[in-house]
């Protein structure tokens, strides 16, 4: 079962920057060197510095790898001139988000930071929904190596179906939070300091008993894992960062991430449009239309294509009239939750079956790209980086949950939580 404690977290001198808004980042797996320069023109002092190193920077003797010393280094210069301060005593910490929806509705969605025991994945304990790629996990250990510390953490969910850990916390977020900042995505964060020992033993007390399942930060906890043990013994390199944040909060938004594909050869566009015609019902579609609603039913893509008749861009939404087709795509031994995920049908029977990229060739995105939105897809179909995107809907938290109680992982990128846990909110030493 989950073993929830306390830290002495690592934070900001709010006093020795110029703003908390200043030196938070979006986690390393969303920043790309655009943002990192962005980020880092305002201030050096930001947290993408030190948590998404500089690849270009080797050691002395050349080493790729003084990257994550030259992180630890920056650390350290920080903690010595007071940019970053140690708590004396531990604490949990509660976080609120308030972030526009998807409607431009404002969204609150609030979480307790703590540090988690790691431990095997399993019943009871914890759970991942997705695959890891192993270079992902060793840049992450590395990391960890080099700055004995957490510097983003892991956003998992749980369950408080009777309010328990809500009730808990209605009083701490009731009261001035100690600091706040806003991202460039327009999410407001709000921090506030749990020290209560009376308090901070209530709510370990009542996740005690709670499993955990990995919303968002799969690499990180696996470096976390193989981090312990490495290290062996006792300590707090046991221990990982988390943001813990129920199933049931109304501000826990699922976002699609959307496929790109570049590279077709004459022969699986055809193999599209025949699996298409035999198994679809398609439709034209204005462009601002191609995402599906989200919902139950039928598997449903929409399908920009630049190839279309003329060369014009098409625009398509196609519903599968009969899910055994789909069945008949799918690995034998994948449980009923995964077969009905839009991802992994899109990844079987479209993906591989119909346009013959591996899994090999996904895993390292050979002709496979990502986007996070709808408008990022048409973009970059338009400007000819890919030559065909495929919107798909957003999966629902029962989902994700029932995929992991299944033993199953979902294919990759299959869910985007939204808002993103910024890094440099809080820093977790490991010893």
């Amino acid at each position: 079962m989950a073993e929830i404690q306390p830290l002495r977290a690592v934070h900001h001198a709010l006093d020795r920057v110029p703003s908390l808004s200043a030196v938070i980042a979006p986690p390393y797996d969303v920043s790309d060197p655009v943002i990192r320069a962005r980020l880092l023109a305002r201030t050096p002092l930001n947290i993408v510095a030190a948590d998404l190193p500089d690849p270009d920077r080797p050691d002395d003797h050349g080493d790729p790898a003084g990257r994550y010393a030259h992180a630890a280094e920056l650390l350290r210069e920080w903690a010595d001139t007071g940019v970053l301060v140690r708590d004396e005593r531990p604490a949990l910490w509660a976080l609120e988000q308030r972030f526009p929806g998807p409607d431009g509705t404002t969204l609150v969605r609030r979480g307790l930071f703590a540090r988690t025991r790691v431990t095997d994945y399993g019943a009871g304990r914890i759970r991942p929904h997705e695959r890891t790629h192993p270079a992902a996990v060793e840049d992450r250990l590395e990391l960890t190596r080099a700055t004995r510390a957490n510097l983003s953490p892991v956003f998992a969910l749980h369950d408080d179906a009777g309010g328990e850990v809500a009730a808990l916390l209605a009083p701490v977020f009731a009261t001035p939070p100690v600091a706040s900042a806003v991202d460039d995505e327009g999410t407001e964060d709000r921090l506030w300091r749990i020290g209560n020992p009376a308090v901070v033993a209530a709510l370990r007390e009542a996740l005690a008993g709670r499993e955990l399942l990995i919303a968002d930060g799969h690499h990180r906890y696996e470096a976390s894992r193989r981090y312990a043990a490495e290290r062996g013994g006792e300590g707090e390199h046991h221990l990982a960062l988390v943001l813990l944040v129920a199933m049931q909060d109304d501000g826990l938004v699922i976002q699609p991430t959307h496929r790109l594909v570049r590279g077709l050869t004459p022969a699986a566009r055809a193999a599209l449009d025949a699996l298409l015609a035999r198994a679809f019902d398609v439709t034209s579609v204005a462009p601002a239309d191609l995402a599906p609603p989200a919902g139950d039913g039928p598997f449903t893509l929409g399908l920009l294509d630049r190839g279309g008749p003329g060369g014009e861009p098409r625009a398509r939404r196609a519903v599968l009239r009969d899910p055994a087709v789909a069945d008949a795509a799918m690995p034998p031994d994948v449980p009923a939750p995964y077969r009905r995920l839009d991802t992994a049908v899109l990844q079987h029977l479209v993906l591989t079956r119909t346009l013959g990229l591996s899994q090999d060739a996904i895993d390292r995105r050979d002709g496979l790209g990502y986007a996070r939105n709808d408008e990022e897809a048409r973009e970059l179909v338009a400007d000819g980086t890919y030559e065909l995107a495929l919107f798909v809907r957003p999966c629902a938290v029962e989902q994700v949950l029932a995929v992991a109680q299944a033993g199953a992982t979902m294919p990759a990128k299959s869910t985007s939580f939204a808002p993103k846990v910024p890094t440099g909110l809080l820093l977790s030493p490991l010893g």
